[in-house]
């Protein structure tokens, strides 16, 4: 198993290496970047001139290849240059390319271009938010999922079975943004209740709070905003729990331990349990990666948590590529690292599983 660990921890970088690649070419390839949005500012023209601006290339090609047409705007030759230096768009693509990646392996992800703080200090800065829902909404939605997956596998084609997957197909087909709505206009001072607060992840008096009182607070910010994650989420893994199990219980390891007499508890948690439960695990890093900085997007602009993932939209617009790039690193780095512990829980749930002999076969 060492082995196998210390293989997947070097294909990491390769890994790494291709996807930031990528998103770089891609990003780049995005009409309207950084210097042609500054022009546009500084002209006066706003949007509009953005638009004129940027039809066609990257913000640092643009840059480089339209200085003429910018000089007939109006803008000198020199304070050109200055915001193209000022940006890092007077090196060629793979220059600017490679200096990125020698920082990055430093985790030094630079300034961002409007925040005028580093991306390090907005990613630690947002963190939190992104991490009290990922975390509370993953761990409500598998101690749900898990019991009401085993019980409607356990109760197949019974009424309880109908009916709770009539509510969960509901659930599911309704996006959590709605829920988090509905939320809003119920309990959070809409059309009838005002039991909750709207805004952030904290109260204006939260340092001046004794302990109990904190967390009562923090969880009275996240009550909403983590129920409208959960009811849309759990879904997916309570299906899959339930359809894992089904096919454990039809195999024949099963029937002969009913045939020597085990209790159905036995059976169920001591045979079916571990090798159902695999499919579950596999499904953990994508749920968690999902929630912790995708999934939220829509909740954190809705209840004004600004997170991960409205900080990574916000950069999207404006182009903010340091932001862009040192968020796509820090997400894609813990998606690859959670999938490694992914592999290794197999192993922890089930030892019959090898890695190192599948990859020598």
């Amino acid at each position: 198993m060492g082995s196998y660990i210390l293989r997947r921890l070097a294909l990491i970088i390769p890994t790494l290496l291709g996807i930031m690649l990528l998103n770089f070419v891609i990003v780049q390839a995005a009409p309207g970047g950084p210097v042609e949005q500054l022009i546009a500012e500084t002209e006066g023209h706003g949007g509009g001139a953005l638009a004129r601006a940027s039809g066609g290339g990257s913000g640092g090609e643009v840059a480089s290849s339209s200085g003429d047409s910018r000089g007939s705007r109006g803008l000198p030759d020199e304070l050109l240059r200055e915001i193209e230096v000022m940006y890092g768009f007077d090196k060629p693509p793979h220059e600017r390319f490679l200096k990125m990646l020698g920082d990055y392996a430093t985790f030094d992800f630079g300034e961002s271009f409007y925040r005028d703080r580093s991306v390090i200090e907005l990613i630690l800065d947002k963190m939190p938010v992104s991490i009290s829902l990922g975390l509370w909404s993953t761990l409500i939605i598998y101690l749900i999922s898990i019991p009401l997956g085993i019980r409607k596998a356990v109760t197949d084609g019974s009424r309880f079975d109908v009916w709770s997957s009539s509510a969960i197909v509901v659930g599911y087909a309704i996006p959590g943004f709605l829920f988090a709505i509905l939320l809003i206009v119920l309990f959070a001072g809409g059309s009838y209740f005002d039991w909750f607060p709207l805004r952030g992840l904290t109260s204006s008096n939260f340092d001046e709070l004794n302990w109990y009182q904190k967390i009562a607070d923090y969880f009275w910010h996240l009550a909403l905003p983590v129920t409208a994650n959960v009811i849309g989420g759990f879904a997916t893994l309570t299906l899959l729990t339930k359809n894992s199990f089904l096919d454990e219980i039809s195999k024949q390891y099963v029937v002969t331990a009913r045939a020597k007499g085990l209790e159905e508890k036995q059976v169920l948690y001591g045979h079916v349990f571990r090798n159902a439960m695999l499919i579950v695990i596999a499904s953990l890093p994508g749920v968690l990666v999902s929630l912790f900085f995708t999934g939220s997007l829509l909740i954190e602009v809705i209840f004004s948590l600004d997170g991960l993932g409205l900080l990574g939209f916000e950069a999207a617009l404006n182009r903010d590529y340091p932001v862009i790039f040192g968020t796509l690193y820090i997400f894609t780095l813990m998606g690859l690292v959670l999938k490694l512990i992914s592999d290794i829980t197999y192993v922890l749930v089930d030892p019959r599983i090898d890695f190192e002999s599948r990859e020598g076969s």
